[in-house]
C-alpha cells in the first residue's frame, strides 16, 4: 500500500469506528485493522475489514424500508423515522445508491478504495 493511500485508510477507517452509527462489531474490525497496519497481519485484517464494511453499508432502498416499518419506529422513534423515510427518498431521488449517515459514507469511501488494495 502506497503512503498515500494507507493514510487514506487510515482516516476513512478512524471515521468509521468513531461514527456514532457505528456498529459494535465494525468498531472491534477497524480497531484490529488499524493494529495490523504495517506488519504482516495487514493483508488477512484487510480482507476482514473489507467483508464487514460490504455487510454494513445500508442500500438506500433498505433504509427506506427499515424507516417505514414499525421496526424502524420502534428503533427511531415516530417523529424520527417520518424524518429518515423522508431523508432517504429524497437522496434517492437524488442518485444516492447508499445511505448517508456517518458509517455509511466511511464505508462507502473505505470500499471505493477496495481495487487498489
Amino acid at each position: 500500500m502506497t503512503k498515500e493511500l494507507t493514510s487514506y485508510m487510515i482516516e476513512k477507517v478512524t471515521a468509521l469506528m468513531e461514527a456514532p452509527t457505528c456498529c459494535a462489531e465494525a468498531k472491534a474490525v477497524c480497531r484490529e485493522w488499524l493494529d495490523a497496519v504495517g506488519t504482516d497481519k495487514e493483508a488477512e485484517t484487510t480482507k476482514k475489514l473489507f467483508a464487514e464494511v460490504e455487510a454494513d453499508i445500508m442500500p438506500v432502498d433498505g433504509l427506506i424500508a427499515f424507516a417505514g416499518s414499525e421496526a424502524g419506529v420502534k428503533v427511531f422513534g415516530e417523529e424520527m423515522a417520518k424524518n429518515v423515510l423522508a431523508h432517504a427518498e429524497e437522496i434517492k431521488k437524488n442518485g444516492a445508491k447508499f445511505c448517508d449517515c456517518p458509517a455509511c459514507t466511511a464505508c462507502a469511501a473505505i470500499i471505493a478504495k477496495k481495487a487498489e488494495l
